[in-house]
């Protein structure tokens, strides 16, 4: 049942919060000028935890009055921090790739869906259909390949004469043997 405690605190309270909403606005827009269009753009799963983790941290130093705002937004730099360092590792490190990013897997060759690529990353043929119609394609013959990139999108490469390992945009895809 709501109660007048639950609907109102204090004039002091509200001030409190729309103080704090404002500082962390001001610290996302600025955290996202800096660390460029990789913060909003197309999200890998790694930057993606970090984007729900801010807004975490964000909320409960604006609504929670057991979390100071100087608590939240100095953990909100430290996460900032460590993204931009893994970042550049990632960059500079092909086992740190391996380690913090997810590869790129092949769902479909010239028109056969790789059931245990699809098993493994739980997409279905549905999926599959959705992206080649969003790309034009009336059959699953009409896509030399499907693959599932690591911000879980769906690239259709279009039917062409070539093979595998002539498609550059490819060589950080693996494929199973039969695929060329």
């Amino acid at each position: 049942m709501m109660t007048i405690d639950n609907f109102w605190s204090s004039f002091d309270r509200i001030a409190q919060i729309v103080l704090s909403a404002a500082i962390f606005y001001l610290l996302i827009v600025g955290m996202v000028r800096v660390s460029g269009k990789r913060t909003t753009g197309e999200l890998n799963n790694f930057d993606w935890i970090i984007t729900v983790a801010v807004g975490s941290l964000a909320a409960s130093g604006i609504l929670l009055k057991n979390v100071s705002t100087i608590d939240a937004v100095t953990a909100i730099l430290a996460l900032a921090l460590l993204q931009y360092v893994a970042t550049r590792w990632v960059q500079q490190s092909d086992l740190a790739s391996r380690v913090v990013k997810a590869e790129p897997t092949l769902l479909t060759d010239r028109g056969e869906f790789l059931e245990d690529a699809m098993e493994e990353t739980r997409i279905s043929r549905e999926e599959i259909l959705a992206a080649l119609r969003e790309n034009g394609c009336l059959k699953l013959e009409d896509a030399n390949w499907v693959v599932l990139e690591t911000n879980g999108k769906l690239s259709v490469i279009p039917k062409c004469d070539t093979t595998y390992e002539e498609v550059d945009s490819l060589s950080d895809v693996p494929a199973p043997k039969h695929v060329g």
